[in-house]
């Protein structure tokens, strides 16, 4: 299970601790720089520029995607939970809420098919976000 390769990886891999912290807490630095540098841009009026600021949103939200899906990914308790709570927000959608939900699980309910595609966009997703910042 992902459960177990994480443990595994952060028990037995030479460093392999080391790897999964400074994955886990680079990312919340690599938020903290993300939050000061939208705070810069309120504190400035940036957003007066609209169509780069919506973009910046739309980078933001594709980042927090990301970080979100690899939370998802040691798929403990509380990765799972997360997982469920979080999606079924999408359900209020109108129209097309349940069925996205249904696609995003990869069935009727968070299980196995779930982690599979959330590694695949945790994977996907950055290269996604580096290639619309370029």
């Amino acid at each position: 299970t992902a459960f177990n390769s994480v443990t595994h990886i952060c028990r037995d891999v030479n460093y392999g601790w080391l790897l999964r912290y400074l994955h886990a807490n680079g990312a919340s630095m690599f938020f903290i720089c993300l939050y000061l540098h939208v705070g810069r841009g309120l504190y400035y009026g940036s957003y007066t520029y609209s169509e780069t600021w919506n973009i910046g949103i739309l980078l933001l939200f594709a980042v927090m995607a990301t970080a979100f899906m690899g939370y998802v990914l040691p798929w403990g308790q509380m990765s799972f939970w997360g997982a469920t709570v979080i999606t079924n927000l999408l359900s209020a959608i109108p129209y097309i809420g349940t069925d996205l939900v249904q696609w995003i699980w990869g069935g009727f309910s968070v299980d196995k098919a779930t982690l599979t595609r959330f590694f695949a966009f945790h994977f996907l997703l950055p290269f996604i976000v580096t290639a619309l910042v370029m």
